[in-house]
């Protein structure tokens, strides 16, 4: 039997190596892929949830803790400029484009004046608010699932008392 070469010997550790540096390049850039379908991404939200239902309440003239009872605090008030207030969100979904939605309100004398922003009241020729359809909401019991082996044994050692059901 003759003996391989040291060039060859060399090559045929090599050859795993380069094949496992391949595959965790290929693992790795998988992972960053931005469409990817089998990556999921949340939806985020940030400032205040703007309510149309609340905003049609706004009316001229109302103090301040009268807006903010309505709407709620503004997410950016400015040292500088005390008589406005700034509402703002953003929802940026998983996948799909931002949206973003403002309102500012303009107080002169403690009394609201103004409104300007993406959002406006809703009014009618009358100058009431519109009406909104009525939503209910129905809400389904919490479901109770009687404990398993475990938690019977961590009830058993912790010295409680399940109810009835065998559930605590």
């Amino acid at each position: 039997m003759r003996p391989v070469p040291y060039a060859f010997t060399g090559l045929r550790m090599k050859k795993p190596l380069i094949i496992i540096a391949l595959f965790a390049c290929l693992w790795l850039t998988a992972c960053s892929l931005a469409d990817w379908r089998l990556v999921h991404r949340i939806d985020v939200q940030q400032g205040n949830v703007i309510d149309q239902k609340a905003l049609d309440q706004l009316k001229p003239g109302m103090t301040r803790r009268q807006v903010q009872f309505l709407i709620g605090s503004p997410i950016v008030t400015d040292v500088f400029h005390q008589d406005r207030w700034d509402y703002i969100y953003r929802m940026q979904p998983g996948k799909g484009e931002a949206t973003e939605e403002t309102v500012t309100l303009y107080f002169e004398n403690d009394a609201l004046a103004r409104i300007s922003g993406t959002m406006h009241p809703e009014a009618t020729g009358d100058g009431q608010a519109t009406a909104h359809e009525q939503v209910t909401l129905v809400v389904p019991p919490e479901e109770r699932i009687p404990p398993g082996l475990l938690s019977r044994f961590w009830h058993w050692i912790t010295f409680r008392k399940l109810d009835k059901d065998g559930i605590n």
